[in-house]
């Protein structure tokens, strides 16, 4: 087998790299990060989940400012309502928490978010973004003919063989692997029976997706540097999709407490977790953590423990205080550098990629 870098998915994508940003919801993944990476050649990637219609397109108008370069957008496919029912039960852990912080109590849960995932997607629509990926599921029935309609690719993340038939015959244009080494959010479709989500490892993962789909598929997942690319190729995949590697860049939107976190951490420094937001995902383990794990209460389900533990979060960055911030972060943090810009990132790890391909 031939290994290049120069891929089918790359022509399809209009990219020169098979690199891409994983969309990072949350803030990381700033329009001038997104830009860098797509003007460097790779696909930058938005993280809008957690953005408000308005915010999406004013982000979206920003990085074409910056590059006429292919990018994406990513959202959250899971559209459940916020679930309080059991809000008495995690209130008390909540409130200890945010006691720590100078909060004052909360006897309520807050207010349900004033978009929906339809209304996102239209702006995607509207602004024909070239990418539409997703996390949590493909992209709903209701969409597909539309997104499929405009030309636009749509690429779903997945943590299981059968996800990756279930998304491609569900019109997925391109599949991504996500590995259990991957920080943040696993992406498993129903966390149900898998309170931790399936955390097939990356090595394991993108071979037998690979064998079983028709689609492109993109490695996730510990991927750090320019060997993880070419291993990414040499699995079958035809891109790599690096998160943790840019999240300390300089264009990053992670609080500097966050990025100073990350480059102390280690290999072992992570624990996949539902307290933040009620699904698993991969993260430093802090003082939050610890605390609402010796608690002993179950985390609401998502997305009302988001809500409900976002002003705990914001205060924690207000303070610089990492303690009780969500610190998602892969497997690969020593590999980790401060302040390169996304541009050199992108470079360096081509220049790693095909001096091993040369060799």
């Amino acid at each position: 087998m031939k290994i290049t870098l120069k891929t089918e998915l790359c022509r399809r994508l209009g990219i020169r790299y098979p690199i891409i940003l994983a969309g990072m919801a949350g803030g990381p993944t700033t329009a001038g990060l997104v830009a860098s990476v797509s003007q460097a050649g790779g696909l930058g990637t938005l993280g809008a989940a957690y953005m408000n219609p308005d915010q999406i397109r004013e982000a979206i108008r920003e990085i074409r400012k910056i590059t006429a370069a292919p990018f994406g957008v990513n959202l959250f496919a899971d559209r459940s309502a916020d679930d309080y029912r059991r809000f008495a039960e995690v209130k008390p852990v909540l409130n200890s928490l945010r006691a720590s912080l100078g909060l004052e109590p909360a006897d309520t849960p807050p207010a349900p978010a004033s978009y929906t995932l339809e209304e996102q997607i239209e702006v995607l629509l509207e602004e024909q973004v070239p990418v539409i990926s997703t996390a949590f599921g493909p992209l709903p029935n209701d969409y597909r003919q539309a997104v499929r309609k405009a030309g636009l690719i749509t690429t779903t993340m997945v943590t299981t063989v059968q996800e990756a038939v279930i998304a491609e015959e569900g019109g997925s244009d391109v599949i991504v692997a996500q590995g259990g080494e991957a920080g943040g959010h696993r992406s498993t479709f129903d966390v149900s029976s898998l309170p931790q989500g399936a955390l097939i490892g990356t090595m394991a993962l993108v071979p037998q997706v690979v064998d079983r789909v028709k689609v492109p598929v993109i490695a996730a997942g510990g991927i750090m540097d320019g060997r993880g690319v070419v291993a990414s190729l040499a699995l079958g995949a035809q891109a790599a999709q690096l998160g943790t590697r840019f999240l300390t860049a300089a264009e990053s939107g992670a609080h500097p407490a966050y990025q100073k976190a990350l480059l102390q951490s280690t290999e072992e420094s992570t624990v996949v977790t539902r307290v933040f937001s009620g699904r698993p995902a991969r993260g430093i383990k802090n003082e939050f953590v610890r605390r609402f794990d010796e608690s002993g209460a179950e985390p609401l389900p998502f997305p009302a423990q988001n809500a409900a533990t976002r002003e705990i979060r914001n205060a924690s960055a207000r303070a610089d205080n990492p303690e009780y911030l969500s610190l998602w972060a892969g497997q690969g943090t020593r590999m980790l550098t401060a302040g390169d810009r996304a541009g050199d990132i992108v470079a360096s790890l081509v220049k790693e990629a095909e001096e091993l391909l040369k060799g």
